[in-house]
């Protein structure tokens, strides 16, 4: 269910820079669902699903406010700390930070556009084929799905 979730909330946001609430929704309900039933794929009691998905609601939240992330990038980022845990949320972070800094610099190359000019601009986004913005959901599924196969790889 992780898999499927984070694969179809990553493909949402990468195609059309939006995660419908029904996913979300549906993620966290899976979450806790499978927290309840002893069958998180990451070893998470229902207690670390609650904190994780608070403390990722929380950690992203300034952000939204600030204008500077998406709702839904917040949103699955909670979803994320009920399947994944408190632990797992900063390097989720990280991770998916380092992921967004370089699809921005791939924009940067592919746009030809200067950081000069967009810095001078005050837009702080820049658009590739009709597509604003870094799609951060995705961004934050690869290192969740890695996280995954590392320990199904490790058998931890």
């Amino acid at each position: 269910m992780f898999v499927a979730w984070t694969l179809t909330v990553a493909a949402s946001d990468l195609r059309h820079r939006r995660v419908a609430n029904a996913s979300i929704v549906a993620g966290l309900i899976a979450a806790f669902a499978c927290a309840f039933t002893a069958r998180m794929p990451f070893g998470i009691a229902p207690a670390q699903a609650a904190l994780g998905a608070l403390l990722g609601l929380a950690a992203l939240l300034p952000f939204f406010a600030l204008h500077v992330m998406g709702a839904a990038d917040v949103k699955v980022f909670a979803v994320l700390g009920a399947w994944c845990g408190p632990h797992a949320l900063l390097d989720l972070w990280i991770a998916a930070s380092i992921l967004a800094g370089l699809h921005a610099l791939a924009l940067l190359l592919a746009t030809r556009t200067r950081l000069a000019t967009l810095v001078r601009s005050g837009e702080a986004t820049f658009e590739l084929r009709g597509h604003r913005a870094t799609p951060y959901v995705t961004c934050l599924g690869i290192p969740a799905l890695g996280m995954l196969a590392l320990r199904q790889l490790g058998g931890a």
